[in-house]
């Protein structure tokens, strides 16, 4: 089996169609089941339909794809279920979505203090253009690296895995891996359907040029 058939663990979830607010209201469910507060997740759900890609449909299973050898993209729901992770191997995660506000992911340190040798790292961002998310993008780099080099798994999560945690990958790609945002998007985007706002986009896009110049020098 070679590696391209191997990376998807979970058929993707990401089907596009017209009619899929009975699915989106199961997701947000399913992550109060998992103890994010009722307010923070139902308040989830108008951000959900102001999205380009609103008509995504939800699966209540953990959604992750593995994007890059030991680096794992996913969703709320399958960083917020414990024995999954543990069935999975995954020895760290990364919440690019942590707090308690709308499209945030409640966990943290004492989340995972039953997972022992796990290592967790978390950034409070928002799923916004204006949002900053570049000066987490080395941060975000070294944690994975960090993992994926001594033979770990590595989960980058943020609500849906689709942005922050898509974005911060991209960016691992890119200063760990030597690669340009055109190919780092070719990579996981064959992996798993990604869309980072295009905020996002423009702050990696500024990324790729100063890493452009730092090579050439």
């Amino acid at each position: 089996m070679s590696y391209r058939d191997s990376y998807s663990i979970f058929p993707r979830s990401h089907s596009y169609c017209a009619a899929n607010e009975q699915r989106v209201g199961s997701y947000l469910r399913t992550l109060m089941s998992f103890g994010s507060s009722p307010s923070s997740v139902l308040s989830s759900l108008s951000s959900f339909r102001s999205r380009p890609f609103a008509d995504i449909s939800y699966s209540p299973t953990p959604d992750l794809n593995e994007v890059y050898p030991g680096l794992y993209v996913g969703d709320a729901v399958a960083a917020k279920d414990k024995a999954f992770l543990r069935r999975m191997g995954i020895n760290y995660v990364l919440n690019t979505a942590e707090g308690s506000r709308y499209t945030q992911v409640d966990t943290g340190h004492l989340y995972y203090r039953d997972c022992p040798g796990l290592r967790y790292k978390g950034f409070q961002l928002m799923d916004l253009p204006t949002t900053d998310i570049s000066k987490y993008f080395h941060i975000a780099a070294n944690f994975i690296d960090e993992g994926v080099s001594s033979g770990g798994r590595v989960l980058v999560h943020c609500l849906m895995g689709v942005s922050r945690s898509a974005t911060c990958a991209l960016a691992f790609l890119m200063i760990k891996r030597g690669m340009s945002l055109t190919e780092a998007l070719a990579m996981v985007r064959s992996r798993r359907d990604i869309h980072p706002n295009e905020g996002f986009l423009r702050q990696l896009q500024q990324l790729d040029r100063e890493l452009r110049v730092s090579r050439i020098r």
